[in-house]
């Protein structure tokens, strides 16, 4: 009869041979909060997906309201992009314990000066707050994809305490070098960059090669 070890690394065959148990999918946590640019959590979403990094995703209240505004997408067929959903009033969800293995981190995306606000001051009112709270006390890689403009003192205030606990602060800034032809362009781009951060490559978008490669 298979034995299985305590850690389950391997499992012992009848004729003594050791067979390695599969290792389990990356995994990282996602979520999409109430500002604009939800097509831009939509398309990590969906990157993620392509490179096989298994996703947690906590969707905001304004998040579903917002997506419905600015893209075809409907709030289920967002969630149905993601491995593992919870709810954002789901304080006992297993993302909220730092006992819970996530490899890659946590990208809030877009994210929005009230969550800001909330994970600068580590105010953990919702699922959201409380797992990027998480994130940085265990010393995890934490990217909020920022979203407003003008910036006012307190926003900048929010954005330096945060960056200065942890956090990556990455507004969506275009990148006008790749010569965009479309507003798909410019998304895959900021897909592409806040991914890299997490060492995962989209191969969805053109990096700068130099000056001599742009003349061409």
């Amino acid at each position: 009869m298979s034995t299985t070890t305590l850690n389950e690394v391997a499992v012992v065959q009848p004729n003594n041979q050791l067979r390695e148990t599969p290792k389990r999918r990356k995994r990282i946590i996602v979520a999409l909060t109430g500002a604009t640019g939800t097509v831009l959590g939509i398309q990590t979403l969906i990157a993620l997906r392509r490179l096989n990094v298994e996703t947690h995703l906590i969707v905001s209240k304004w998040a579903d309201n917002t997506l419905k505004y600015e893209t075809d997408y409907t709030p289920s067929s967002v969630r149905a992009l993601a491995d593992h959903v919870y709810s954002n009033h789901d304080m006992a969800a297993r993302i909220a314990s730092g006992s819970f293995r996530v490899d890659h981190g946590m990208i809030v995306v877009p994210c929005s000066m009230k969550t800001l606000a909330a994970v600068s001051a580590g105010y953990c009112d919702d699922l959201i707050a409380r797992a990027a709270d998480v994130v940085l006390k265990e010393r995890r890689r934490l990217v909020l994809v920022t979203r407003e403009c003008p910036l006012s003192g307190i926003h900048l205030q929010n954005m330096l305490t945060a960056t200065q606990n942890g956090a990556v602060i990455f507004p969506p800034v275009p990148a006008f070098y790749i010569r965009p032809s479309s507003v798909n362009d410019l998304v895959n781009h900021t897909v592409g960059r806040v991914l890299d951060l997490f060492d995962l490559d989209t191969e969805q978008f053109d990096r700068w090669e130099g000056f001599q490669k742009a003349e061409r």
